[in-house]
């Protein structure tokens, strides 16, 4: 599956979605829209017929990274026309090597 980053995506998921072709928002010249037209924009390149939609319910890479699995796995299971929503809602952080919830 092709997939598009918007602009708040912390870049380092693409290492994670290694089946899938990943480009930013930016790579494609569409970084002045919004992520209300940021579909439009995909539909009208021909990337698919149809798009599926993942969120992402928090952006700061450190919280994120330690339920990247979460992401991935939502991002596999995407289907043309699907949505998505992964939240990303305790509030994780490396203490002594160990992940603690806070």
């Amino acid at each position: 599956m092709r997939i598009i980053f918007d602009q708040a995506t912390p870049v380092p998921i693409r290492q994670y979605l290694e089946r899938h072709t990943v480009r930013t928002a930016a790579q494609q010249g569409w970084d002045k829209l919004t992520n209300g037209d940021l579909p439009t924009a995909v539909e009208e390149a021909r990337f698919d017929r149809r798009i599926a939609i993942v969120v992402i319910g928090h952006r700061q890479w450190p919280r994120l990274r330690l339920e990247i699995q979460r992401v991935v796995e939502a991002v596999n299971r995407a289907t043309p026309g699907s949505y998505v929503e992964v939240e990303i809602l305790k509030n994780y952080r490396l203490k002594a090597g160990r992940i603690v919830c806070d």
